[in-house]
């Protein structure tokens, strides 16, 4: 808990109105989307990366617990506050675009700028930058680094990690680094950077970031393969990628997601007949270009057992399309009144193999396991559905089949998380995914940005 004189002095920092101690406040930044709930000491809003600084030096010197937070979308409770102690958010004034370079083709931005401000503004000048998790109309930059996030495009153009060029962060000690360069090659020390990114905040503070972008795609089209059942569309999957085709995005939907979404009003876009889908966009600098990657995509489907493949014939249509995908997570509600979603990755080529395992898994344990997600990358979001949330032996049952369903995944040399990270929800089975020596690493990586164990404590099992 905070004194009264640890209030002072961060009111000395920051100035009295941004810092809150008020019940709204706390309540308002004590959950996240997994809708647990703990509530902070206290809600700073730094102006500048020297108010940073000077919070993180006190902090660390009085070892009070310090959170950093971006928009609070996350799925594993990364940014809750479990232990109290203060929690930094950077909506209210670091939230800005900094600069776009378009001769190096890169942004500088502040943690607390908004993902889809950034992909508009770079847009505007022919520039992309390419990640977009689900979240992106809320979502900042900071939050996305921190738990590296995904996204629909990461099939074609990668995650998060493969766009962060360089970083400024603050130490628990107060220290400002600055880690990687401008240069696209950098291959002098460690690559600091690269360890920040995915660490959740529980090394530094991102106070500024330096984003690779690319030439923003002349044209694009979207396309559905529909297939008799999920198993063909898997193969689809790794065969057509292997066969040459470089889609976007390639999203799958399965039997019991498409039931749910035509109940949700989508019946004349989803086939009854269809036991799975794939939906995607292609993208390119020519008609001729884009038209070639769906003659790639159309044969190969065909040859794995498609029934239909149907490309867009206007905006409305992909638009549609992309909204069926979109509305996938909200539609299985009708299975259950509790939802255990994750986000597992395996190899393409085991995606066939691995959905078969989950829905078995279910079976044993009379769950439904809708699952959709991003085949193309071979990110699959799983979703037990748990018939009466108030039922503590299907609950518990529930939890033992995402165990297994974890060690499924890991088995396959695939992880725990393709995009929503660790934090507190999955802290649990690191050691499904991660040898003792390798925890150990992970502790001593900890304790060398951070020996006091001030910044977000206990996230990810550390």
């Amino acid at each position: 808990m905070l004194d009264k004189k640890d209030i002072k002095k961060l009111q000395d920092i920051v100035t009295k109105e941004n810092i809150k101690t008020d019940k709204a406040h706390l309540i308002a930044y004590c959950y996240d989307a997994t809708r647990e709930r703990f509530e902070p000491d206290a809600v700073i809003f730094p102006r500048d990366e020297k108010d940073v600084q000077d919070i993180l030096r006190y902090c660390n010197e009085k070892r009070i617990i310090v959170v950093p937070r971006g928009a609070g979308s996350g799925f594993t409770g990364g940014a809750l506050p479990s232990s109290g102690g203060v929690l930094i958010s950077f909506e209210k004034h670091m939230n800005k675009l900094l600069e776009i370079d378009k001769n190096n083709m890169i942004a500088i931005v502040q943690p607390g700028l908004i993902n889809m401000q950034l992909q508009q503004k770079v847009e505007e000048v022919g520039l992309f930058y390419p990640p977009d998790p689900a979240s992106e109309n809320y979502s900042t930059i900071g939050g996305n680094v921190a738990e590296n996030a995904g996204g629909m495009r990461a099939a074609k153009y990668g995650i998060t990690k493969d766009y962060v060029m360089a970083v400024e962060a603050v130490l628990p000690n107060g220290k400002l680094i600055r880690a990687g360069k401008k240069t696209i090659k950098d291959v002098a020390g460690y690559n600091i950077a690269g360890v920040l990114v995915g660490s959740e905040g529980t090394l530094a503070v991102i106070t500024k970031i330096i984003l690779k972008l690319i030439p923003k795609p002349k044209m694009k089209k979207t396309y559905m393969g529909v297939f008799p059942d999920v198993s063909k569309a898997m193969n689809a999957v790794f065969k057509s990628l292997s066969s040459g085709a470089s889609p976007v995005a390639m999203e799958f939907l399965d039997s019991l997601v498409i039931q749910a979404l035509r109940e949700k009003g989508y019946k004349s876009l989803l086939s009854s007949k269809a036991g799975a889908v794939l939906i995607g966009d292609v993208d390119g600098k020519s008609e001729d270009e884009m038209d070639m990657e769906l003659e790639i995509l159309k044969n190969s489907f065909k040859e794995n057992g498609s029934l239909d493949f149907v490309v867009a014939k206007d905006e409305e249509q992909s638009n549609n399309l992309w909204q069926a995908r979109r509305d996938a997570s909200p539609s299985v509600m009708v299975y259950g009144e509790l939802k255990l979603n994750e986000d597992i990755s395996v190899p393409r080529s085991c995606l066939p193999e691995a959905l078969e395992a989950i829905y078995k898994i279910g079976e044993k344990y009379n769950f439904k396991v809708p699952c959709f997600g991003h085949s193309g990358d071979g990110n699959i979001h799983v979703n037990l559905m748990v018939p009466d949330k108030n039922d503590k032996i299907q609950v518990s049952n529930g939890h033992k089949a995402i165990e297994e369903i974890f060690q499924l995944v890991v088995d396959m040399q695939g992880t725990l998380s393709g995009e929503h990270g660790i934090g507190l929800s999955k802290a649990p089975y690191m050691g499904i995914a991660f040898s003792q020596e390798e925890m150990e690493l992970f502790r001593a990586v900890k304790k060398a940005f951070d020996p006091n164990n001030i910044l977000n404590p206990f996230k990810m099992g550390l």
